[in-house]
């Protein structure tokens, strides 16, 4: 199957994370988001890039890769990563970052050019008394920071 990115509005790639991701639920934001389509126009994966949720990295040099959802198709998860960051450093921006959860192999970021460069370890949540909230759906496990730089 020849897949190839298609433009894709922040509506609908939260539609089809809400349908595909397995434990994300859909963004409020973004900078933009891109799909990859098949031959005929099937919708086969989505992106979504952003600012940094983490404040320190934050620095106007850096995008997030925030959702990355697919309903399987070999290749798409690669296809989606390698062209954030090209877009991204065309655009100027030095960085582009995006987390995993450990369990997650990582391939796709590992033949789009990324690297591991962090381990998180499990956190309690978001909530902090400063900025309170809901955190009844969060799940705690360890994930992985991936980085492709320019």
């Amino acid at each position: 199957m020849s897949l190839h990115l298609v433009r894709v509005s922040l509506a609908q790639a939260n539609e089809h994370v809400a349908v595909w991701h397995r434990h994300n639920k859909p963004v409020v934001g973004h900078l933009w988001s891109v799909g990859a389509s098949d031959e005929d126009g099937v919708l086969h994966a989505v992106m979504i890039v952003g600012r940094p949720v983490a404040r320190p990295f934050d620095d106007g040099a850096t995008v997030e890769v925030t959702r990355i959802a697919s309903d399987g198709t070999r290749n798409c998860n690669s296809l989606l990563y390698g062209a954030a960051a090209r877009a991204a450093f065309a655009m100027g921006y030095r960085r582009v970052i995006t987390y995993i959860e450990k369990q997650e192999g990582g391939a796709s970021l590992r033949a789009s050019g990324y690297r591991m460069v962090a381990e998180r370890p499990p956190k309690k949540g978001w909530s902090v008394p400063s900025r309170p909230r809901d955190d009844r759906n969060y799940r705690s496990v360890p994930r992985q920071l991936w980085e492709a730089a320019a």
